[in-house]
């Protein structure tokens, strides 16, 4: 039953609220001519989903108790009938009503009226103009309230919907300055009430004009401007002493008065009475919570330049600076220091040295022809052990056909100087093996480091200036979005560095995905901005769209494929990769040979290099980091890998080949051949990659292509020549067309892995 009270309770004040607002603006007019805001009101509040069979009582009271005449009744009864029946209509229907229909029954809800000036003569163009201004003020009162019921208290509002929201204010005036007691000024103690919310919630220059605005709507209703100037003056006074205790303010909004009243009687009449409003105003507001009042501080700062939280980002983008730069040196210093553990390997003339004394401390220390031997023939003695161990570096072993035959004539150790020459230098190749694995170990581990180094200085430098914020065009974007209907809480627009703006707006999730984001961001900036990320922000119901600026240059490809007669799976593995700074990466990786075991090599080569790219890593960390862990594999790890990176921004294109055939760029003039180059990856472990850079525009074609496609034509220029017939314009069938000729060439047959990647450059 208490539940019941108080939900009963609940719609009574509803509906008083209601009531009064509904007399207000039957009350508000034109010069006290034409009377065109309640029906306006209604159809607004009806709009933003408030209670109908609340609305549909109130308005009509509030009409009546003005206009209790039969006219009356019959134009309060025809605008509800219009805006009953379809509203419920729709809602059997279960179908929401667009905003052109709402319009419409709303014009055609004041025929009752527009038929009753016309009897009683009142001019056609005054009732046009009645039906003008009420359809107007219901579009802005549709304005603020879908801002305020969908967005909620906690949100800035746009310059639309302050527009909107100081029309209402005006025709609210325009209603209560005919609405007194007395004495009692009910306009005073509502004007009172704004200009402390307004002073003490948005800024000095919107204060100044809602005391404006007050007076115009006054102005308009009565043709007297008296209240402007009070208005004004109550503004600037409350402005002179909001930063004090708001108590200050009440004391100079009283005393102001008494000025205005007394001093300069700018008022018809003045008495004690008429201050009540003012006293009444001030300590309503100051029985506001806080809370409340913050919150209505971030609807109304627009122009609020948030330097605090600007600030904030700049210190801390410094710090970051500064902390990158020291870990930057950090991992430098600790590259340093693992090249300076590598061993320095000895010579072969150092090794042949030191297993000649081993052989002779081993061997010939104990024989009675020593002295003879490295004495008598020393230089011969050891010219021949010289000898035999070079023999046994380079065939891997030293036989007894290997000793002259003078020194098997005079020596008979020559079984055991053979032993042990094939021991120490076997035991050195295994050592020295272990050793170069370790030092290559310790090479691709301080190589890393370098590359790490010099990500953390990248980044150390991208966080080296401070981000300009624009509030100008951020306040733009979000006016922009809700004339289109998407609804934005909050936009930031910064420059990321000199070539990239960025842009992040919080809009709905039904918004997230819509085209005209990036429309009316593009148009406010500039420059033509692409979404890049989206993403759940920290309300819900409300997602995070970032857009940057969009590069110069876009790309579409295709890829055709087909494994060699034979083989269940191919060797060839293709790999194309979005990298930071608008950057795309294509490659062709061809392990050696063909089936699994070819398939795994390629994976494996490809799969490290996509990673180290995708980590930011330079080219030739990476590629000599690739091939040294691919040579300390245990299994012999091959690949031609054929690389090609794309710069959105400008066109510019890095060929990057090892052992991998020609690649081409393809355009209206001419087809470019990038030749060939380098040794395998994995083959040996400085091997260097071909390089080379070169830059495209629209319309080219860049082709990339495995060594089962160019194999299969007998030359290059065969190839070229079969790459220049091709007419289409779409990649993927270029690319198919071409696969189709590579294999006709050999009759159908796939003499090897054919992989081709066909990429086409288009104006973003």
């Amino acid at each position: 039953m208490k539940v019941n009270l108080n939900k009963f309770l609940f719609y009574f004040l509803q509906f008083a609220g209601f009531l009064a607002l509904f007399f207000i603006l039957f009350n508000a007019s034109v010069n006290l001519v034409i009377f065109p805001f309640a029906f306006g009101m209604l159809f607004a509040l009806t709009w933003s989903n408030q209670k109908v069979w609340i609305l549909a009582p109130a308005y009509f009271v509030g009409g009546i108790i003005l206009n209790p005449t039969f006219e009356g009744a019959i134009c309060l009864m025809t605008c509800l009938f219009l805006l009953l029946v379809p509203y419920f209509v729709h809602v059997l229907c279960k179908k929401n009503m667009k905003k052109w229909e709402f319009i419409l029954f709303a014009m055609l809800s004041q025929v009752a009226n527009i038929v009753f000036d016309v009897l009683s003569g009142v001019s056609p163009f005054l009732s046009a103009s009645s039906l003008l201004l009420g359809v107007l003020f219901m579009l802005a009162c549709m304005t603020i309230f879908e801002a305020v019921i969908i967005r909620g208290f906690t949100n800035r509002l746009t310059t639309l919907e302050i527009v909107s929201l100081f029309s209402i204010i005006a025709c609210l005036c325009g209603g209560l300055v005919i609405l007194n007691i007395g004495a009692f000024s009910f306009l005073k103690l509502f004007m009172c009430f704004v200009l402390l919310l307004f002073a003490y919630c948005s800024t000095p220059l919107l204060t100044i004009l809602v005391a404006s605005i007050g007076g115009i709507g006054s102005l308009i209703a009565t043709n007297n401007p008296f209240f402007f100037a009070p208005f004004v003056m109550w503004a600037l006074m409350i402005l002179l002493f909001k930063h004090r205790l708001k108590f200050f303010s009440i004391i100079a909004l009283v005393a102001v008065e008494l000025m205005i009243g007394y001093y300069f009687q700018l008022y018809p009449t003045f008495g004690y009475l008429e201050i009540l409003p003012v006293l009444i105003a001030s300590i309503a507001f100051i029985a506001l919570p806080n809370k409340w009042v913050d919150d209505l501080t971030v609807m109304f700062k627009l122009s609020k330049d948030r330097l605090a939280m600007k600030n904030v980002v700049n210190r801390n983008r410094e710090l970051l600076h500064r902390r990158l730069g020291n870990l930057s040196e950090v991992f430098n210093d600790i590259n340093i220091i693992y090249r300076n553990f590598l061993k320095t390997g000895m010579t072969l003339d150092e090794v042949k040295e030191l297993l000649n004394q081993e052989i002779v401390s081993k061997i010939c220390s104990f024989c009675p022809e020593r002295s003879h031997c490295h004495r008598t023939f020393a230089d011969s003695t050891r010219k021949v052990f010289d000898d035999l161990i070079t023999i046994s570096f380079e065939k891997g072993k030293t036989t007894i056909l290997d000793i002259p035959s003078y020194l098997t004539s005079r020596c008979k150790q020559t079984s055991a100087i053979l032993g042990a020459i094939n021991s120490l230098t076997g035991q050195y190749k295994k050592y020295m093996s272990m050793t170069h694995d370790v030092d290559t170990s310790k090479l691709i581990i301080a190589e890393q480091l370098h590359g790490v180094s010099k990500i953390l200085k990248s980044l150390s430098s991208e966080v080296d200036s401070n981000v300009s914020f624009d509030t100008v065009r951020e306040n733009k974007i979000m006016d922009e979005l809700t004339y289109y209907n998407i609804v934005c809480i909050d936009v930031v627009v910064f420059e990321k560095d000199v070539w990239t703006t960025a842009v992040s707006v919080v809009v709905r999730d039904e918004d997230g995905q819509k085209q005209r984001i990036a429309d009316v961001v593009s148009k406010i900036c500039g420059q033509k901005m692409s979404i890049y990320e989206t993403f759940p922000s920290s309300r819900p119901s409300f997602v995070v769209v970032n857009l940057k600026s969009a590069p110069k240059y876009d790309c579409i490809f295709g890829v055709s494929q087909k494994t060699k007669n034979g083989s269940k799976v191919s060797g060839d593995t293709y790999s194309i990769v979005k990298l930071d700074g608008d950057r795309i990466l294509f490659a062709i990786n061809d392990g050696m040979g063909s089936g699994e075991q070819a398939e795994n090599a390629s994976e494996l080569s490809i799969s490290l290099v996509e990673n180290f790219y995708k980590a930011g890593f330079d080219n030739d960390i990476i590629l000599s980091t690739v091939n040294k862990l691919l040579a300390l594999h245990k299994d012999e790890i091959f690949s031609a890998l054929d690389i090609c990176i794309l710069d959105e921004k400008n066109g510019m294109v890095d060929f990057i080949k090892m052992a991998s055939p020609n690649s081409f760029i393809l355009n209206e003039d001419a087809c470019q051949t990038i030749e060939a180059g380098a040794l395998p990856i994995g083959i040996v472990e400085e091997s260097k990659p071909l390089i080379n850079k070169n830059v495209v525009s629209e319309k080219d074609f860049l082709i990339l292509l495995s060594d089962g496609v160019s194999d299969s034509f007998k030359t290059d220029e065969e190839l070229r020549e079969c790459i220049k017939s091709i007419k289409t314009k779409n990649p993927q069938e270029f690319a198919d067309e071409l696969l189709y000729q590579a294999l006709s060439s050999n009759n159908g047959y796939a003499v090897d892995d054919m992989t081709i990647i066909v990429v086409k450059i288009l104006n973003s």
